[in-house]
């Protein structure tokens, strides 16, 4: 993991997440790999809810945590895997999931639980560590893509506390 750029973002209402979610929206491409840590009930996937509404996803369509099935494909643009590996426990078990193969698809990968399989993932990762007391994201890389993500988010509106309206999920 790079400290280099890394920085926080306070998430003192949901609606912060969501802003955030929107901006993550807005530097994520197919192929990226995002890992998201905290503790039970820190957001991450409330944070995966928003940015999968970002990137199209009706509202209709449940974003839950994939907990027990492991991995859930959503029909985003472009299409993104929300993963949850707490479970899992060799980087066998990891890569037997495939994601490894689905992300060089260009599909968006999201993994909750994901600090310890970062090379089974392929590397390159933007880390989202949520706390709950206090309410706030550190965010920072682990390589040179997600480094240009890290700095577009530092320049994005949530980091300037824009005012866009942002709807409640």
């Amino acid at each position: 993991m790079s400290d280099a750029g890394a920085f926080s973002v306070p998430l003192s209402s949901r609606r912060s997440t969501l802003h955030l979610a929107r901006d993550l929206s807005q530097c994520i491409c197919g192929g990226d790999l995002v890992i998201l840590s905290g503790e039970l009930g820190a957001g991450k996937t409330f944070l995966v809810r928003g940015l999968c509404r970002a990137l199209g996803l009706p509202e209709k369509v449940r974003v839950t945590s994939p907990t027990f099935t492991l991995v859930h494909e959503l029909n985003t643009v472009p299409p993104l895997l929300h993963a949850d590996l707490y479970r899992l426990r060799t980087s066998r078990e990891v890569l037997e999931l495939g994601l490894l193969y689905l992300r060089d698809e260009g599909r968006i990968l999201i993994v909750e639980w994901g600090e310890g399989w970062i090379s089974e993932l392929g590397g390159d990762a933007l880390i989202i560590s949520l706390s709950v007391h206090p309410r706030v994201a550190q965010l920072s890389c682990s390589g040179a893509r997600s480094s240009k993500m890290l700095a577009q988010l530092r320049e994005s509106g949530q980091m300037k506390k824009d005012n866009a309206t942002i709807p409640d999920l």
